[in-house]
């Protein structure tokens, strides 16, 4: 009896659907090495065209660095301020500045937080509506400018974020 009993639960665990087990195990999406290379570099050379040196960190939804590109004069304090700008994305889902904007009763706490920083300049990057990943500027003369730089290379690249898999 006990031997049945142990053939029909190995049956009926065989030819169960995986879906009963799905939720156990999830797939996300995040940002690749070459698509965080090719934004953080197109947002460095549009902060060149208009004579700003910058720092430009791509990071991925998890807020670990997939890329850092820092211009020849670019102050060293950018790659730290660029990175926080990004994780401070990633904390909100929406752009530092409307995060700043949106949430101006714990803004001066959310800088205390270690490693996010609530200033203009850190963009989120989504693919089919998901949050894959952020971008975050410094150096540009003021956030509104690094958001420009952070922006503009997220629109150039936009279409490669339209149709990716």
């Amino acid at each position: 009896m006990k031997i049945h009993r142990l053939r029909c639960v190995a049956l009926v665990l065989l030819f169960t659907p995986p879906v009963v087990f799905g939720k156990d195990v999830i797939t996300q999406r995040t940002v690749s090495m070459e698509l965080a290379r090719d934004l953080a570099q197109a947002a460095v050379d549009i902060c060149r065209e208009r004579g700003w040196q910058v720092t430009a960190v791509v990071v991925n939804r998890a807020g670990d660095v997939q890329a850092l590109l820092r211009d020849s004069l670019a102050s060293r304090y950018t790659m730290q301020i660029a990175r926080e700008k990004a994780e401070a994305v990633i904390l909100s889902g929406v752009a530092s500045s409307d995060f700043r904007r949106n949430r101006q009763d714990i803004r001066m706490e959310m800088n205390h937080v270690s490693g996010i920083l609530v200033l203009e300049g850190g963009m989120p990057i989504r693919a089919g509506g998901a949050l894959i990943g952020a971008l975050g500027v410094s150096g540009a003369p003021g956030g509104d400018n690094d958001e420009i730089c952070a922006k503009t290379a997220l629109d150039k690249l936009q279409e490669r974020l339209e149709f990716a898999e």
